[in-house]
């Protein structure tokens, strides 16, 4: 599946900003209302501890929606590092829309940086590997093709969309069908040109959905002694997604068996939001 770009979200993002604002300042920006009108400001935005930068386009669309006035310039782009109080942004306008945007703004750019920031910790894990690590459908509500954006500025890899852009057939789906050639037939019928992929739990079944002509085929928690003969069995006829049980200690020992992608889904969910900082000068 192709990774989602900035050109894939430009309606998306205004929907998201839009949206931000209206949770956040509601009818108005009371306290904001207690600087004078004609007041102009500058300010900076720094992180505070290290991370990977992602979310700016988001932020310029905060202010953008704000006040049409209010300059912003970046001295950082999406995927760059960054070091503790390392300036990456600097504004400049009217002081009421500096602050009645600087919640928003850096609630973005903290969710996004985090999501791109493990991500490239994930990457690093593997560096040297062929393998490809992949998102999931595990992510914020309404912020979907953000954090999958923010996947790719940390060197990862976008899974399917959503249930819409590609078949993951499990378990469930497999019984339900009548079993794995049943249920690739079906798919290969229902939407052709579709990727599908079959999730497998044995040896077995990986045969199975070989014979049946899965596009990629999904080996949930084998170990990595039959991940391995996995690679062996498919010899290049299908895409290889070790998934399931995957931790920090064994991803690389997995990415070395010779898969094609590892998905994880903490690289979306569990994330811890970067300490950023706005300074504001009058």
């Amino acid at each position: 599946m192709p990774n989602i770009t900035l050109e894939h979200l430009q309606s998306s993002i205004e929907q998201e900003v839009r949206r931000a604002l209206a949770e956040d300042i509601g009818s108005g920006d009371i306290t904001a209302a207690l600087i004078p009108a004609d007041r102009q400001a500058r300010a900076t935005i720094i992180s505070r501890e290290p991370a990977v930068l992602c979310g700016t386009a988001w932020a310029d669309e905060v202010f953008r929606q704000v006040d049409p006035a209010i300059k912003v310039t970046w001295l950082a782009a999406d995927g760059d590092p960054l070091q503790p109080d390392q300036p990456f942004c600097e504004l400049a306008g009217p002081a009421r829309g500096l602050l009645s945007g600087e919640r928003c703004a850096l609630n973005f750019i903290q969710t996004l940086s985090a999501t791109a920031t493990r991500s490239r910790h994930f990457a690093d894990l593997v560096e040297g590997t062929s393998v490809k690590l992949l998102d999931t459908r595990k992510t914020l509500p309404g912020l979907r093709l953000a954090q999958k954006y923010a996947v790719t500025c940390g060197g990862c890899h976008n899974h399917r969309i959503g249930l819409f852009d590609a078949f993951l057939i499990k378990e469930n789906h497999i019984a339900a069908c009548g079993g794995i050639q049943a249920a690739v037939d079906q798919a290969r019928a229902l939407a052709p040109g579709k990727p599908v992929e079959v999730e497998v739990e044995n040896l077995q079944e990986l045969r199975q959905a070989l014979e049946a002509g899965a596009d990629i085929i999904m080996l949930d928690e084998l170990s990595h002694a039959d991940m391995r003969t996995a690679v062996e069995i498919a010899a290049g006829r299908a895409k290889l997604e070790a998934s399931g049980g995957i931790t920090e200690a064994t991803l690389r020992s997995v990415a070395e068996t010779g898969v094609d992608y590892i998905s994880i889904g903490s690289l979306t969910k569990d994330i811890k939001a970067v300490d950023l900082s706005m300074r504001l000068i009058m």
